[in-house]
Formats: structure tokens, sequence, C-alpha cells
């Protein structure tokens, strides 16, 4: 008999973000972030929060984690358990987080990370020294582009929108990138 699942809260800096951990290991290694709006066709858990409730705009997932980002004034207090029910039911039901095209494409492009080029030093700092900082807080920096010296980054999760991430990314990741790989002269976060 497996032990029942497991779901706690966890505040960000966010105030719009609120991190559920499940005692569960939902996307190792893999993450997954849309918007309201956004497709989530191979997204069926976003797709179904979406649907269910009105006042989610935002769906994160790794690891053992989800992110969700509210679009309402109201507390979370208001919300957050309906929520943590749906998806622990949600999960305990076994239903697809993601398509299996997603996580097949997914391993695939982790299994091409060369590490011998600017672009893989890159990711694999991200990877050992920005993912587990970040993701203590409930969100994501995802190496977007490297070009020209120019190093841009995706923010996912509570670190999109959040007031304290251009700190993190100026500060924090810019200076790791400039000592790690000389090659990098500025990191800037990608819009959209």
């Amino acid at each position: 008999m497996s032990k029942p699942l497991e779901i706690y809260f966890e505040q960000t800096p966010n105030p719009d973000s609120l991190k559920l951990v499940t005692s569960k290991l939902l996307l190792p290694n893999i993450i997954i972030d849309r918007r309201l709006g956004e497709d989530t066709s191979e997204f069926p858990l976003a797709a179904s929060l979406f649907e269910k409730f009105d006042w989610i705009s935002g769906v994160f997932v790794s690891n053992n984690f989800i992110t969700l980002t509210k679009n309402s004034p109201n507390d979370w207090y208001e919300f957050m358990n309906e929520a943590r029910d749906y998806i622990k039911m949600y999960i305990e039901n076994n239903l697809d987080l993601v398509t299996k095209s997603f996580l097949d494409r997914e391993i695939a492009e982790k299994m091409e990370l060369q590490e011998d080029t600017i672009e893989g030093k890159i990711k694999d700092l991200l990877e050992k020294y920005v993912k587990p900082a970040v993701e203590k807080d409930g969100g994501f920096i995802a190496f977007h582009s490297f070009e020209n010296g120019l190093v841009k980054l995706k923010m996912q999760g509570s670190c999109s929108g959040c007031p304290s991430s251009q700190i993190t990314l100026k500060s924090g990741i810019e200076g790791l990138l400039k000592r790690m790989v000389p090659e990098v002269m500025e990191v800037e976060a990608e819009a959209g």
C-alpha cells in the first residue's frame, strides 16, 4: 500500500503566487509553465485548473511542487484549501499532469545538452546553482538564448511578475554567469 499523498503550502516572494509541495515526485527535472489563455493541450492539469477556478492565472509544475498564480485581489486563504483538495484528487486519481509526447520531447532535449558549448556551460550553471535557490520560492528561471554576450532567461512560476526577480537576475545570476563564463556580458529576462 502506498503512502497517502500529502500537500503543504509555502509562501513565495511573489504575493500573487503560492507553492504547493507534494510528497510525490511529479515531474523529475522537467518544468512546465502556462498562463491563462496560453495553449494547454500538453498540460491537462493546467487546462483543468483554469476551467475549474476562475481566479487562477498561472500554473507551474516541476519536481515535487506546483505553483499557482492568482489574478484576484482576494487573499490566498480564501482559495488555497479548495485548490489543494482539487489537486490532491487529481493526482490521486492518476490523471495526466502533462501529455506523454511532452514528456518524451523534454527527456530527449535534456539528453542533447552538450556541456562543452557556451550554452551548455550556462545551462549547467543554472541547473546547479540557480535552480535550487529559485525552486525554494516556487519559481524557475529557464535558459532562453545566448547571443553576442547576452544571455536571455525566461522567468517562470513565482519568478514571473515577482517584484524581486530583477534583483535576483542582475545581482545574483548575472554576477555568477559573468564570473564563470567569460563570454557572458549581460543577462536579461526574455519578455513574454
